[in-house]
């Protein structure tokens, strides 16, 4: 029987069937490279689940509850969770970086409830998240309660004249330290005359100041309590002449501005902009009272710095 191709002819189709054959192996060497890489990561999010809770942190039944949104939650401590670990805990990129930026400038969680300082986290995120934030003792804990206190002078060196005693020392006295019956100015004190005071070195002096500018000034010895850790023994030593405290205009100040204040939470804050939409203005103190995150105690430390 005469062959019904000619040369060429059947060189095109032998060349159509190789081309074909090649596509065939390509194709099913890319569909088994797919499938391994799929089964892989299966592998390694397995791992990653296993690995969160090998530290001793497991919930009941071993594994961590699975919210609604189907994201397993884990333990993590916000002073050294990277970015990847934060962004994996559902958290937006801004706030990952809002987090990153607060650690560069020296911020250190030292509780749980600092994490709800961080600008912009939402109440549902720290809600869903502050069960599963673990602070280290490494942080939890300031370098100085591993060294004593500056040391102080002994009684038997204080001068007992009665011509000195009982006065606020001047910007210009000496740089020893100051005796019984001398106090310090709270309000107008640098850090250099604060030095003066039995127990306060460098480390003091600057946290004494850096809180008093966040409270828009002192109004109460007191106050000094709230400063981590600080020496109780120096506390007479400090009076406050003249009390002149900045004050907060609730009316106008925005949420992230009231925030600022060491004496106004991100709730708190969320109460007052949702008491001037509903009911305008506030007036008083008294119109926070029915909120119920602000204490009979919150409200009698705020009351000085609240302007209306």
């Amino acid at each position: 029987m005469k062959n019904r191709y000619t040369r060429s002819e059947r060189r095109a189709i032998l060349s159509l069937s190789v081309i074909a054959i090649v596509i065939s192996v390509v194709l099913l060497l890319f569909q088994s490279k797919e499938t391994g890489i799929a089964g892989s990561a299966a592998a390694d999010s397995t791992g990653t689940s296993r690995s969160y809770h090998a530290n001793g942190d497991r919930q009941p039944g071993g594994l961590s509850p699975i919210p609604a949104d189907g994201r397993r939650l884990f333990s993590f401590d916000p002073n050294t969770a990277d970015s990847s670990v934060l962004l994996s805990l559902g958290l937006s990129r801004s706030i990952v970086s809002n987090v990153i930026k607060y650690r560069n400038h020296g911020g250190v969680f030292r509780r749980r409830e600092d994490f709800a300082r961080i600008y912009g986290l939402m109440a549902s995120d720290y809600k869903r998240l502050s069960p599963f934030i673990r602070i280290s003792p490494d942080y939890s804990t300031p370098a100085s309660t591993l060294v004593g206190s500056a040391p102080t002078s002994s009684s038997s060196k204080f001068r007992s004249d009665s011509a000195v005693s009982h006065h606020v020392v001047s910007k210009s006295s000496n740089s020893h330290k100051i005796q019984p019956g001398e106090f310090i100015d709270l309000n107008v004190a640098d850090t250099s005359q604060l030095k003066r005071v039995p127990g306060i070195g460098s480390y003091y002096a600057r946290q004494i100041i850096r809180y008093g500018e966040r409270l828009g000034g002192y109004v109460s010895t007191d106050q000094l309590d709230e400063i981590e850790d600080f020496p109780m023994e120096s506390k007479v030593f400090f009076k406050i002449v003249k009390a002149a405290p900045s004050k907060l205009n609730v009316n106008k100040l925005s949420l992230s501005q009231l925030r600022r204040h060491p004496y106004i939470n991100y709730y708190q804050a969320r109460d007052i902009i949702d008491y001037r939409r509903t009911n305008g203005p506030l007036k008083s103190i008294n119109d926070l009272s029915l909120s119920p995150n602000f204490t009979p105690s919150d409200l009698r430390r705020l009351s000085p710095y609240l302007d209306y």
